[in-house]
């Protein structure tokens, strides 16, 4: 009877929230013409969830109805971010923009906890939903930062906006990591492709997993290079979302510790299992010849 209850209330709470989502689509679609897949997509799930909540509401799945409206989620602000980057961020606005991207994507972590249902989110979402939100957080800094590092007059006066948004960023894409167990090398037991093996012994269940660790690095080089004589102390813009979990997205990180241990990593891997498939490491290198030749 308790499970009930609790698929009602999760269903009641999903079914607001999916109106709430559906609201913010529509004029989405409308200035997209209607014909945007990720925006259809994104329509799609939000009918799904929406029949869901009404109709069967006392034998649903909480986890159905809340992977619902993550992948609703991810689709309708993928198309909100692909316009970002095809405006190359306007100066004026973006900032903004980008918050609240940030914001929406932490939503289903915290609709998770509004649940009370006391579940892991991985167990609630699935690690390759859960993987995403973070990825794409991490993603759209990287692409912010990237952008806004090229604007030399930009940077001298916004040090600590930019160095909020690595520090945030880094560790959106590091948390991705930590939601798989890495396959424990056996010499007792063959495997079949020991590339593959070796692979998934460092944490690389997908490409996606490797273009994070190279965002990370490239971050933590941004990091160092602009605002390393910043006080992280006195960096006071909030752009993390509500939903972040297991870590703390506050405290200064060491951009030449972390980005020289994980663009060692990434070489490593592009040079040893991934290597002849395209994998550039010359970026990565450079990087690494600053770390080691500055002397912030």
């Amino acid at each position: 009877m308790a499970a009930i209850g609790e698929g009602c209330s999760v269903a009641r709470l999903m079914g607001y929230r999916g109106n709430w989502a559906l609201a913010r689509l529509l004029p989405l679609r409308d200035a997209a013409g209607g014909d945007d897949i990720f925006l259809i997509q994104a329509s799609t799930s939000l009918e799904k969830l929406k029949v869901l909540c009404e109709e069967d509401e006392e034998n649903v799945n909480p986890s159905v109805l809340i992977k619902l409206y993550t992948q609703a989620i991810l689709d309708m602000t993928y198309y909100e971010e692909n316009k970002l980057v095809d405006e190359d961020f306007p100066e004026d606005t973006s900032l903004p923009k980008v918050k609240e991207l940030i914001t929406i994507l932490s939503e289903p972590e915290v609709v998770i906890k509004e649940t009370n249902l006391h579940a892991k989110h991985s167990d609630m979402l699935g690690t390759e939903l859960l993987e995403c939100l973070y990825w794409r957080r991490g993603a759209l800094l990287y692409m912010y930062c990237h952008t806004i590092t090229e604007r030399g007059e930009w940077q001298s006066t916004n040090t600590d906006v930019l160095k909020k948004c690595l520090t945030d960023g880094i560790n959106y894409l590091l948390q991705m990591f930590k939601f798989r167990c890495p396959l424990q090398l056996n010499e007792d037991v063959s495997f079949q492709d020991m590339d593959t093996a070796k692979l998934l012994s460092e944490g690389v269940f997908s490409d996606t997993h490797l273009l994070a660790m190279m965002y990370s690095g490239e971050m933590c080089y941004w990091g160092l290079k602009y605002c390393v004589n910043e006080d992280p102390e006195n960096c006071d813009i909030d752009i993390n979302g509500p939903g972040t979990s297991s870590t703390s997205l506050e405290k200064s990180l060491d951009f030449r510790e972390i980005g020289e241990k994980i663009l060692r990593k990434y070489i490593s891997i592009c040079e040893g299992p991934l290597k002849g498939q395209s994998w550039n490491t010359t970026n990565a290198k450079q990087i690494l010849d600053f770390f080691q030749h500055c002397h912030h």
